[in-house]
């Protein structure tokens, strides 16, 4: 499970007390509309508290939703409001969330709620800590037809009674058209079981981990980043300024059909000169 979820083990480490960090992005391969219009159902409005956006998917198998924390937390419970509840029509006609896994790096919890609007609370059955969150849907209450989408309005995470997010993260979920596919991890090192770990986050800010398979402790590097164009420019401490370039999906420079960070300069001897958006 490891190479699948890679939640870094330093931040897990360093998180001797819950941190009460908020969701640094919630990123997904695909959604309703995402070709179109990629605001309307965007995965970041799972975050923001509001009964007035929502999260909606096709498929029997809708894409994973990976959510990051810019520090490890503890979450013991979760509110979640199914369906699409910007109205009683969309939540009538959509499909709802009737359970959802959320998988950290080494557990995973069931989370099942009822077929009804507003928020539910659900105390998990053990806390789940992590920095990465990999949410999943198992099972949904149907819609109005077979092909409806199916539906998450909210998803607030609680750690010790303290809501992780809600309505005052709302205004830093913008939708970015720029930003949106450099958001999240990248991974580096061998295919299957990378070592060095970058994530970038809404707020503007960077984390770069490196945790070695064989030899040596983790280590952890944060920093500011700004893009321009197709190039990544991160403000690393006591080294400067370092550029990434995106490569996206079957550009000349990838190695294969994911896009790709391609480290410019000195730096790519330590980091590594490529990171990818799949472990």
């Amino acid at each position: 499970m490891r190479s699948l979820l890679l939640a870094p083990l330093l931040l897990a480490n360093l998180a001797s007390a819950a941190s009460n960090a908020p969701p640094g992005y919630a990123q997904a391969d695909d959604w309703l509309e995402r070709q179109s219009q990629p605001e309307r159902y965007t995965p970041l409005h799972l975050l923001d508290g509001r009964d007035t956006t929502a999260w909606c998917a096709t498929g029997e198998d809708p894409a994973p939703i990976t959510i990051g924390f810019k520090d490890a937390v503890t979450v013991d419970e979760v509110r979640v409001y199914t369906g699409d509840g910007t109205d009683r029509a969309a939540f009538k006609a959509h499909a709802r969330v009737k359970k959802l896994t959320l998988t950290s790096v080494d557990a995973a919890r069931s989370v099942t709620v009822e077929d009804k609007r507003g928020l539910q609370a659900v105390r998990l059955s053990q806390p789940l800590p992590g920095a990465r969150f990999i949410l999943e849907v198992v099972s949904r209450f149907p819609g109005a037809s077979d092909e409806a989408p199916v539906c998450i309005t909210d998803l607030v995470f609680y750690s010790g009674g303290k809501a992780l997010n809600g309505t005052w993260l709302a205004p830093r979920l913008k939708h970015d058209a720029r930003l949106a596919p450099l958001l999240g991890t990248w991974f580096g090192g061998l295919e299957g079981a990378p070592e060095s770990f970058l994530s970038f986050y809404l707020d503007g800010t960077f984390r770069y981990t490196r945790e070695p398979l064989e030899g040596g402790g983790p280590t952890s590097v944060t920093g500011t980043y700004t893009l321009s164009g197709t190039r990544l420019s991160l403000d690393v401490p006591k080294r400067g300024r370092v550029t990434l370039r995106h490569l996206k999906p079957g550009e000349e420079g990838t190695r294969g059909p994911e896009a790709s960070l391609e480290v410019e300069g000195p730096l790519a001897e330590e980091w590594g000169r490529e990171f990818r958006g799949k472990p």
